[in-house]
């Protein structure tokens, strides 16, 4: 929380206006009392505004509670604040922030009136994500003296503030409301006028995608939201997201962003339209994607399509020995883990001295789990002991369950599921950690495609939770209830889906990592923005940026190449500064180059 200031080290902008108390605008509200500003709160409906003085009086009450306010500091924050129902009020405010409903007819009014109502020298600041701040501008008296101030809900919580210039702004007016938000506690992050700006831009395309892929039954919505929450650290999944959000806002907010790129990853789902207009906006109506305890709530409750308990379907093939084929980190990982929950495992190798080595890095990794409490020496040793290196696929003969690990090459995976046909037993279920070809090219190297199915682990996988399940259309059902079945017992949260490019996570992520490449390639915003308004507004353990050069710039170059040929959608084709850089061997931090230099070690 920003500590409230005393006069004397307020910026000029002291006394504010905000048009519009909703959700956003009351929290925009808090923050600004709280830093020490006046606040005149504005809203055209008399309940709306005293609703908003209550969830005030409730908030820093909280804040009370946990120390975070005094009683004083509260009272004078509290007395701060007075609200209106009459744009007038706005008449002495040095910056106004209007965050009224994403609508040009309604906002332009709002600009309109306060032209004839504010000073000369008074800021005015949009709060849209949406729509152009220069054409709401362009309309107004001053249009040097307009800009976007874009907040992130809850605005007392969220760190980020996307400042946002049009062709008018002057810089005065932007140097100020920088200033406000540095004193506010926040980070501000200067873009220009484009639909979403920064983190929007960039989240909604995201989000947009999520929604057709459940809109195409190619997954449910609770795997999807899992597979992103677990896969990439999310803190919320893209459907849970849309429903707090509000289904007909991203509609809006796509909608705005699809007008300006004319790229079909913004054009809205059909789905956001048919929940929209059937009055399913999310939480606050009380249902959307999920269904929820009482509009308003954040209590999800079961509904038609919540997932009936595990257990009830086919049952599995017994697994009492695992095979994994290869010797980099992965396999390492997917040995460890099969290990750790009591499974045989082989571990074979092109050759004896890579399996050795390869189990010597498990050896290491699970001497670091005992150095940090989460193993005890006994467990550790008994671990290494189940797992038996091996030169030759060979000595899968009598295993239960082969997983392969090997380089993500087509060719090379064939050749060895050809051989794993050879050497495993019938009945052996024989699966590929693949995270982007087609699994059934791998089923149909051998003679048994009904025992093959997709274990896509996650990197490092003694840690991920996750595994995505990938059936292909000749997997059999009890291959599948014995994968799922398998995920239970090495504490991993399987979902399912279906066997087409990138599978759930990386169909998702990467076309976000791309977008995030164009922002730089078109020179609309540098990368140390970018990661930061993605940390800071989205929620993201890491920048995109941060990431791609941790995953690597040649893997990430591969991933869309793969989703570009399988989906055909322009919007999907690798951006050229990903491929020049890949040209150019800079392939980030395994390289000491990618979008940024590292030293090397």
């Amino acid at each position: 929380m920003a500590t409230p200031l005393s006069d004397t080290s307020l910026s000029p902008l002291k006394t504010i206006a905000v048009v519009g108390l909703g959700t956003m605008g009351t929290g925009i509200t808090e923050v600004l009392a709280k830093a020490g500003r006046e606040v005149i709160g504005i809203d055209i409906s008399e309940a709306q505004a005293a609703t908003a003085v209550a969830a005030l009086e409730a908030a820093t009450a909280r804040a009370v509670e946990r120390g975070r306010l005094t009683e004083q500091e509260r009272a004078d924050a509290l007395a701060r604040v007075r609200t209106s129902t009459d744009l007038a009020a706005a008449a002495d405010a040095d910056l106004v922030i209007e965050v009224a409903p994403e609508s040009y007819e309604i906002k332009q009014q709002i600009f309109r009136e306060l032209d004839g109502i504010v000073r000369p020298e008074t800021i005015l600041a949009t709060g849209t994500n949406a729509l152009s701040v220069t054409r709401l501008a362009a309309d107004s008296a001053r249009p040097e003296r307009v800009l976007g101030l874009h907040f992130f809900n809850p605005a007392p919580a969220m760190k980020l503030v996307e400042i946002v210039s049009s062709v008018l702004t002057a810089p005065g007016p932007v140097a100020a409301v920088t200033d406000l938000a540095i004193e506010l506690g926040k980070e501000p992050v200067a873009v220009g006028d484009r639909p979403g700006f920064v983190a929007d831009g960039l989240l909604f395309g995201y989000l947009n995608q999520a929604a057709a892929m459940y809109e195409a039954h190619y997954a449910s919505r609770e795997d999807i939201d899992a597979a992103m929450r677990l896969g990439c650290g999310l803190p919320m999944g893209p459907l849970a997201l849309l429903d707090l959000i509000g289904i007909d806002t991203a509609r809006t907010v796509l909608e705005a962003m699809y007008a300006a790129s004319r790229d079909r990853l913004h054009a809205p789902a059909p789905i956001l339209k048919q929940l929209s207009e059937a009055g399913l906006t999310g939480r606050k109506s009380g249902r959307g994607f999920y269904t929820y305890e009482a509009p308003g709530s954040a209590t999800v409750v079961a509904d038609a399509l919540t997932p009936a308990a595990a257990g009830t379907g086919t049952p599995g093939r017994e697994v009492r020995s695992v095979g994994v084929a290869g010797s980099g980190t992965m396999a390492s990982g997917i040995a460890e883990v099969f290990a750790k929950a009591g499974y045989e495992v082989v571990l074979a190798a092109r050759s004896e001295e890579k399996a050795q080595a390869a189990k010597a890095r498990i050896g290491k990794s699970l001497s670091r789990s005992v150095d940090k409490g989460r193993l005890t020496a006994e467990a550790a040793a008994q671990t290494l002991d189940r797992i038996t290196p091996a030169g030759s696929y060979e000595a899968f003969a009598d295993v239960d369950l082969a997983v392969e690990a090997v380089a993500e090459d087509l060719e090379v995976k064939r050749q060895l599921f050809a051989a794993l046909d050879k050497v495993c037993k019938p009945g052996a279920v024989l699966a590929t950690t693949t995270s982007s070809l087609p699994v059934v090219a791998c089923a149909r190297a051998t003679s048994r495609p009904q025992d093959v199915i997709g274990m896509h682990f996650f990197n490092p996988a003694p840690a991920m939770k996750l595994v995505e399940v990938v059936r292909t259309v000749l997997t059999a059902d009890d291959v599948h209830a014995t994968v799922r079945e398998v995920c239970v017992k090495v504490k991993k949260h399987a979902v399912d889906c279906g066997d087409r490019a990138g599978f759930i996570v990386n169909a998702l992520l990467f076309p976000y990592l791309n977008n995030a490449i164009k922002m730089v390639q078109e020179h609309y915003a540098s990368l140390d923005d970018i990661d930061a308004a993605m940390k800071l507004g989205g929620g993201y353990p890491m920048g995109p940026f941060e990431l791609l050069d941790v995953v690597g710039l040649d893997v990430s170059l591969a991933i869309e190449k793969v989703l570009h040929r399988e989906f055909r959608d322009p919007g999907l084709a690798p951006a050229p500064l990903l491929e020049h850089l890949v040209a150019a061997g800079c392939l980030g931090r395994k390289t000491g180059r990618g979008f940024r230099e590292y030293a090397r070690r």
